[in-house]
């Protein structure tokens, strides 16, 4: 490539870096007025049309309204012309996309603004890091880079100092670092000393000058026509149309910084490079932290939301599914978890049927059969002293305790040795108890059962009727093999009673047993009476109501997100020169959507942590108050999940308006 000051010693023209055809550049038009009608357009720029060479130290002046500031946005790619071209190192960035242009933005422009346009939360040397960030520089390479420019301007002091505790004279010089962080080939100067006194002023246009004489192009936008005079060329601007091109001295000696014969051959690899998806993430949470910190009691506001919503969600599922639980197992005592085989076909014509132990045993393999148990039943005398009473006696194995789900208050229950050895033990339920020894512990005294000595091992527990025409506690238990063979001298099975698993296959597993035991008996002469189905009904009658609690819950969960929602929005508008700022500096719109949403996840993830903390802690409350509650790990998660997707849907819309915002407005906002 040939430079500016090669270029003018040969006495050739320098190939333009920059150069714009019949550039116009209009507002309005389309917005219709109080009567119905389009209002006019207002054309800003008029046919503007210039080239400027790599290395050039240009001054673009005016009055404010000439549309310098405008002609500034379209060179630095922040806008778009209305018609006309615009060629950066011979290609019309017409045809370039978002991406490019913001490659374009983030390599090869660096913007200098009259009102610095720092990051407010961010330290002087994070503010320069910005547009390596964008260029997925690594951060102990970019932290050194930053802080060597800060040092170069004099700010080694004031690395880690934020923009309101800077001068303004300091804040610009921050802001020339921030240009110059990739390289700054092309610097865009809107105003530098207009916010500056006049000693500051003068230190900001030396840097400019050395930095011009270094080879980069320097692009000043003023209306002081002292500062223009201090640039090699000087271009003048009147509503919207350049009214005189001067050269008012000599272009730099060295050699341009940037090389646009081979500079945009990069760009396609360059737009594709950005930092890793690990780096991304870990820098939108770094600043999206630092956001939330500094207006930590607005975050906390939005906080309880999520924590009163998760927390709920957790507290209110634990509730149902205890609840649920202890209605089972109240309802397991009456032996709704168990089906009965009863001899007797459902033909009262039909052959009446008989059951054995081979058939209970047969109905143990079958699947979902947690136990099945032979069961005899019969009246028999008991004698205590000189008391008789005439009480129903159940011969059952040792599995009964489980498969009646019925416990003893004293003693022990019988178990498979007494069943071996025809072992004359007996249990009494309460009632019977009560006529024979009246409050005294029955246990270890001997009673005759149809006058044989058995001796009492146990007391059942209190288990009442259920049902109009039976108390269970008005039996005696014994074991099978001893009840079927000396008391009551049959082994043909009152019925069978099946302990099934898991409910929901209750009814699968009721046609299993029928066809089995029909096959083997090649009759059905027995029937099947599936209570199970009775538990599996209420079960899910309490299963709807538990749903029903969280779904309430979950409005909590559903309030924290509009929430969430609220407070993004409100964060998108206060924030929205630094979006801005960030676009200006080569920020695609996917890298705001990214921050925004890392904001808003972050918030309802911290949220979900706290909720589920504050969830099991009333949870352990209530438990202690005994009240029925399971916490559930499924649901636990759920919640947390749902927190997070919450943050992740009601962030969506206000990150995506921020990464539309139009990076001019934006940078005009207050």
């Amino acid at each position: 490539m040939v430079t500016a000051g090669s270029a003018t010693a040969a006495g050739v023209s320098p190939a333009p870096l920059i150069e714009l055809r019949d550039i116009r550049k209009s507002y309005g038009g389309k917005t219709e007025g109080p009567d119905g009608k389009p209002l006019p357009a207002v054309d800003v720029l008029r046919g503007v049309s210039l080239s400027i060479g790599a290395g050039e130290f240009v001054a673009i002046v005016g009055a404010s309204g000439s549309g310098k500031s405008t002609l500034m946005h379209i060179l630095g790619c922040l806008d778009h012309p209305s018609a006309g071209h615009y060629l950066f190192a011979g290609q019309d960035i017409a045809d370039f996309n978002a991406d490019e242009l913001a490659w374009l933005r983030r390599e090869a422009f660096g913007f200098v603004f009259q009102g610095y346009h720092l990051i407010a939360t961010e330290s002087a040397r994070e503010n320069v890091e910005v547009p390596a960030i964008y260029s997925g520089v690594p951060v102990a390479e970019r932290e050194k880079r930053a802080a060597a420019l800060l040092t170069r301007l004099g700010l080694g002091d004031r690395l880690d100092h934020r923009p309101s505790q800077l001068s303004g004279g300091q804040q610009q010089r921050v802001s020339i670092s921030r240009a110059l962080m990739n390289g700054g080939h092309i610097l865009l100067a809107d105003e530098p000393t207009g916010a500056l006194d006049s000693r500051s002023g003068a230190e900001v246009m030396l840097l400019l000058e050395e930095l011009a004489e270094a080879g980069h192009t320097v692009i000043l936008i003023t209306h002081d026509r002292e500062v223009a005079a201090r640039a090699h060329r000087t271009i003048e601007i009147r509503d919207g149309q350049i009214i005189a091109d001067s050269t008012g001295g000599p272009v730099s000696s060295g050699r341009a910084s940037l090389d646009a014969s081979t500079f945009l051959a990069s760009m396609a690899d360059g737009a594709a490079h950005t930092a890793s998806w690990t780096a991304d993430t870990h820098e939108a949470l770094r600043a999206a932290w630092r956001v939330l910190w500094i207006n930590r009691f607005r975050t906390l506001l939005t906080l309880l939301g999520i924590i009163i919503g998760v927390a709920s969600v957790i507290v209110m599922l634990a509730i149902g599914a205890g609840t649920e639980h202890q209605v089972i197992e109240k309802m397991a005592s009456f032996g709704t978890n168990r089906m009965y085989v009863i001899p007797g076909g459902d033909n009262p014509r039909g052959p009446g049927g008989t059951l054995s132990e081979a058939d209970a045993d047969l109905v143990r393999q079958m699947p979902n059969v947690t136990a099945s148990m032979p069961f005899l039943q019969g009246n028999v005398t008991v004698r205590y002293s000189n008391i008789d009473v005439q009480v129903p006696v159940w011969a059952v194995t040792e599995e009964a305790s489980r498969v009646l789900n019925w416990k003893t208050s004293r003693g022990i229950f019988f178990t498979g040795t007494d069943e071996q050895d025809l072992a004359t033990v007996i249990l009494l339920g309460k009632r019977v108890r009560e006529k024979l020894f009246g409050n005294t512990n029955p246990v270890s005294h001997y009673v005759l059962v149809n006058n044989v000595p058995f001796q009492v091992i146990g007391e059942l527990e209190e288990k009442g009727a259920t049902s109009g025409d039976s108390d269970d506690d008005n039996v005696v238990l014994m074991p099978f093999s001893t009840g079927s063979r000396r008391i009551l001298g049959t082994t043909n099975l009152s019925w069978i009673s099946v302990l099934v698993d898991r409910l929901d296959l209750a009814d699968q597993t009721a046609q299993q047993i029928a066809d089995t035991l029909e096959g083997n008996h090649h009759i059905r002469d027995f029937e099947v009476f599936n209570r199970a189905a009775s538990v599996k009904a209420q079960t899910e009658t309490q299963s709807t109501l538990t749903l029903m609690l969280g779904m309430i819950a979950a409005i909590s969960l559903l309030v924290g997100g509009i929430g969430v929602m609220n407070i993004m929005l409100m964060t998108v508008r206060e924030r929205t020169r630094e979006i801005g700022i960030r676009i200006a500096t080569g920020a695609r719109q996917r890298d705001i959507l990214r921050q925004f949403l890392t904001e808003a996840t972050l918030v309802s993830g911290i949220g979900g942590v706290l909720g589920v903390v504050f969830g099991l802690l009333v949870g352990a409350s209530l438990m202690a108050w005994s009240v029925p509650a399971i916490f559930s790990v499924r649901a636990i998660l759920g919640a947390f999940t749902c927190a997070l997707l919450t943050g992740l849907i009601f962030g969506f819309m206000p990150a995506r308006k921020a990464a539309r915002l139009d990076p001019v407005i934006a940078l005009a906002s207050e």
